[in-house]
């Protein structure tokens, strides 16, 4: 990869990511239909382990596969786990469009764990920036008389986790590959998927079609996770998040040429304006980042 500008890895990184997540979210959904939501996280785990332990010998991380078990990649691993154990649930029962845009308040989220975690400073325009991109949340989720839809609340869940998993990855040593990472989360999250499945569904004999469909996303499941894993690490946070909003466009798109759907106008409102109050943070950082370089 050394062949990619330095200042353009971060940036790349975060767009392959994103668009690697919506393939596997795509076929993840098309699996549900006929399969329980946990049986086909764990069908996805087994099929992306069978891709990433062959892919970490080719790659020469042999010797470096007992780093799977170092403490802080499994704590932020852990966050993953449950992360992705509410959004496979919304994801089985909303739009795509719709649970992927809830899932784009994780940067506006991981603002204030930075403040409590970090001491940054977040300030009043800051503040109203993140509550607009909560109103935006809300009005993706469209909450009604009965109030808001358990599964947006699992995305919104799926958000806060996400943005602590992200938080946790910061402390992973610089020694530790990011395929590493990516396997580690695999495999993490296989486990768990095994336990919630044998906890609340019964298993349904998967057919050649589902096997088809977890095996593909099993694959685009270890660049997404090897992806973003790596845009944090070589990029600049305030250069590398705007483009966590690829998540809604990518989406959008699967939604539009796989399941023939589009968010309604409030939701695509709503989507509108998360993605502008996240992109307003991040140039309100990268402005005061170049203030202070000019100083």
């Amino acid at each position: 990869m050394h062949f990619i500008p330095t200042g353009i890895r971060g940036p790349l990184f975060m767009v392959v990511s994103t668009g690697s997540y919506i393939v596997n979210d795509t076929m993840m959904k098309l699996a549900t239909a006929g399969l329980p939501p946990y049986e086909v996280l764990f069908l996805r785990g087994a099929a992306a382990t069978l891709w990433g332990i062959p892919l970490l010998f080719m790659l020469g991380y042999g010797k470096q596969i007992p780093l799977i078990l170092d403490t802080k990649v499994l704590r932020r691993n852990m966050l993953e786990l449950g992360a992705i154990l509410c959004y496979v649930v919304a994801l089985a029962n909303m739009q795509i469009a719709d649970s992927t845009a809830l899932g784009q308040i994780t940067p506006l989220l991981m603002l204030v764990g930075s403040s409590m975690l970090f001491g940054e400073r977040i300030g009043g325009l800051r503040l109203a920036l993140i509550g607009l991109g909560f109103v935006g949340a809300v009005m993706v989720a469209q909450p009604t008389m009965q109030g808001i839809s358990v599964y947006a609340l699992l995305a919104l869940g799926n958000a806060a986790l996400s943005a602590a998993r992200d938080l946790a990855g910061r402390k992973v040593a610089a020694d530790v590959p990011g395929m590493v990472v990516a396997i580690s989360a695999v495999i993490v999250v296989l486990a768990g998927a095994g336990v919630a499945h044998l906890v609340s569904e019964q298993w349904v004999v998967p057919g050649t079609r589902h096997l088809l469909l977890m095996g593909g996303a099993g694959l685009f499941l270890i660049f997404g996770h090897f992806f973003i894993f790596m845009a944090y690490r070589i990029g600049p946070t305030s250069v590398v998040a705007p483009f966590y909003y690829c998540f809604t466009v990518w989406a959008v798109i699967s939604g539009l040429v796989v399941f023939r759907q589009l968010p309604n106008a409030l939701a695509i409102c709503g989507i509108l304006l998360v993605v502008a109050s996240g992109l307003t943070i991040v140039s309100l950082d990268e402005r005061k980042r170049r203030l202070t370089v000019v100083a």
